[in-house]
């Protein structure tokens, strides 16, 4: 019998097996580490895209909380135009009445009486004056009283002033404006 030895063979058959699983196995890690890096930049990519939006939306979003504040300035600039207005307008209204008023103090001043200083605020007119006599300073209350523009007139004080004459006084007086006295502004006039 002849001996022939199988061995060899299948030692051979075994090796080119082996180097065929570790080349499959390398070509699959190759593959596997191929598609990792792909997915890692894929990922990368998507976020790099995902941060340029962000970014983007970022800007956006500054611009608009600038717009935002430029808008909230405007109202307020507006507010602030209505108010100015609208004193303008009241105060273009109360012109008449105003003119009014200074004529009806005059026509109720008597001869003799004449005003230092004259001021108005919340419906009450405060004179300040001097008086030839204190007759004078009745008269000009009791003319006051009569006038449709003014009530109440309250007389606060009165000090002799021999500078005018011996029986000379200064006098404060307060009355009542009746007509249009609701106005919110404070007016001063000075003699």
């Amino acid at each position: 019998m002849s001996q022939i030895n199988l061995l060899p063979w299948r030692e051979e058959l075994r090796e080119e097996k082996k180097k065929e699983f570790i080349s499959v196995l390398l070509g699959v890690l190759i593959i596997a580490a191929g598609l990792v890096f792909l997915a890692g930049r894929s990922i990368g990519v998507d976020i790099e895209v995902q941060n340029a939006r962000n970014g983007y939306l970022k800007s956006e979003i500054s611009k608009i909380d600038r717009q935002i504040v430029e808008i909230n300035q405007l109202q307020k600039k507006k507010e602030e135009l209505i108010e100015r207005m609208n004193v303008i307008q009241s105060l273009q209204g109360d012109r008449p009445a105003i003119v009014r008023l200074f004529d009806e103090l005059v026509r109720t001043l008597p001869d003799g009486v004449h005003y230092t200083s004259v001021s108005y605020a919340k419906g009450v007119l405060s004179i300040k004056g001097v008086a030839k006599s204190n007759s004078r300073v009745s008269q000009l209350m009791r003319r006051l009283d009569q006038s449709n523009w003014f009530s109440g007139p309250n007389l606060s004080s009165v000090k002799a002033n021999p500078s005018y004459g011996e029986r000379a006084s200064n006098f404060v007086l307060t009355v009542k404006v009746t007509k249009n006295g609701n106005q919110a502004s404070t007016n001063k006039v000075d003699g």
